[in-house]
C-alpha cells in the first residue's frame, strides 16, 4: 500500500483507487490467478496420466482390466461434475480420516459415524486445527488435483482409447510382421501414432478444464469467482474503509478477458502443435499440408 494511504476519506479518485486495488485482501484476488494457473499445471499431466492409464486399462485383453477401465470412464463422464465434486471431496477426505484415526487412535471406543456426523479423534484430523494456513491451503489444493484429475482423466481416457482404435491396423501388423513384440509395438507405433488422432479431442478438453476451474470454491478454495464476488459486492466488511457501490460486474469482466485470453493463447499453441503432429501423416490435415506446399 502506498504512503499516501492513510486516510482513504481524504483521497481523490485516481489515488483512491490506487489505494484500493493495493491492499491485502486484493492481493489475495490477484494471487487467486496463480492458483487457476497451478491447479491447470498441475492437473493436466495428471489427468493425462489418469487417461492413458484407463485407455490402456479398457483396451486390455484381460476382462478384468478391461472391465475396471471401462467402468471407470463411463461411471465418471456419466455424473454431472458438481455432483461428483461435492460427493467424491467429502468421501475423500473422510477415507483419510478414517485411516489416520484407524492407525493414530486405536483404543478409541465412540463409533466413528454418530447419525449424520462424522467424528474421528482430534489427531485424525485433516488438516489438524493447529496446523497453519498454508497446510490448509496446500490440503485443498491436494484434494482439488485428485478430484480434478479424475474426471477429466476418464474423459481423456475416453478420448485416447478412440485414438488407439482410430490408428491403422495394417501398421501394427506390418510392425508385427518386422518381428516386434506387442509391447514392442504398442510402444513404438501405436503410441506416437495416436496422438494424431487424440490431440482435437485433448484440446477440446484442456478447454474444457480451463473453464471448470471456478468450481475450485465447491473444495473451499478461494478462487477468482469467489474473491471477484467477495470484493465486487456492497455488502462486505473487507472494505469498511473503501466503500463502493455493487462492483461486481466489473470484477467478473476482468475474469471473462481473463478466461478468454487463457483459451485463445491454448488455443494458438494448440493448433501448432497439431501442425507438427500432422505434418507428413495420412491424414486431412497432413493431406492439407501437402497441397498447400507450393509445387
Amino acid at each position: 500500500m502506498f504512503a499516501f494511504c492513510q486516510d482513504p476519506s481524504e483521497l481523490e479518485t485516481l489515488r483512491w483507487l490506487a489505494c484500493y486495488l493495493t491492499t491485502g485482501v486484493h492481493f489475495s484476488f490477484y494471487f487467486s490467478f496463480i492458483k487457476v494457473l497451478g491447479i491447470l499445471a498441475v492437473t493436466a499431466p495428471v489427468a493425462l496420466a489418469f487417461g492413458f492409464l484407463g485407455a490402456m486399462a479398457a483396451r486390455s485383453r484381460f476382462i478384468p482390466f478391461s472391465a475396471i477401465g471401462k467402468s471407470y470412464i463411463a461411471i465418471v463422464r456419466g455424473v454431472p461434475d458438481i455432483a461428483f465434486f461435492l460427493f467424491f471431496v467429502i468421501a475423500l477426505d473422510q477415507a483419510f480420516e478414517w485411516l489416520r484415526h484407524s492407525y493414530l487412535c486405536p483404543d478409541w471406543e465412540e463409533p466413528i459415524r454418530q447419525g449424520t456426523d462424522f467424528i474421528v479423534c482430534p489427531a485424525a484430523k485433516l488438516p489438524l486445527g493447529s496446523a497453519p494456513e498454508v497446510v490448509h491451503e496446500a490440503y485443498a489444493f491436494g484434494l482439488a488435483v485428485i478430484t480434478f484429475s479424475l474426471v477429466f482423466g476418464a474423459f481423456a481416457a475416453n478420448v485416447l482409447f478412440g485414438a488407439m482404435r482410430a490408428v491403422p491396423r495394417a501398421q501394427l501388423e506390418t510392425a508385427e510382421a518386422y518381428g516386434m513384440s506387442q509391447r514392442q509395438t504398442f510402444r513404438r507405433v501405436l503410441v506416437p501414432q495416436m496422438w494424431v488422432y487424440a490431440l482435437p479431442g485433448l484440446s477440446n478438453l484442456w478447454q474444457v478444464l480451463i473453464k471448470a476451474t471456478p468450481l475450485l470454491f465447491l473444495l473451499g478454495i478461494e478462487d477468482v469467482v469467489y474473491w471477484a464476488r467477495e470484493l465486487g459486492g456492497t455488502k462486505t466488511a473487507r472494505f469498511s474503509d473503501y466503500p463502493h457501490g455493487d462492483w461486481r460486474m466489473w470484477y467478473f469482466l476482468a475474469l471473462l478477458l481473463f478466461y478468454l485470453l487463457m483459451t485463445w493463447g491454448s488455443e494458438k499453441i494448440l493448433n501448432r502443435i497439431m501442425l507438427r503432429l500432422t505434418k507428413g501423416q495420412a491424414t486431412a490435415g497432413g493431406e492439407a499440408q501437402r497441397k498447400a506446399r507450393p509445387a
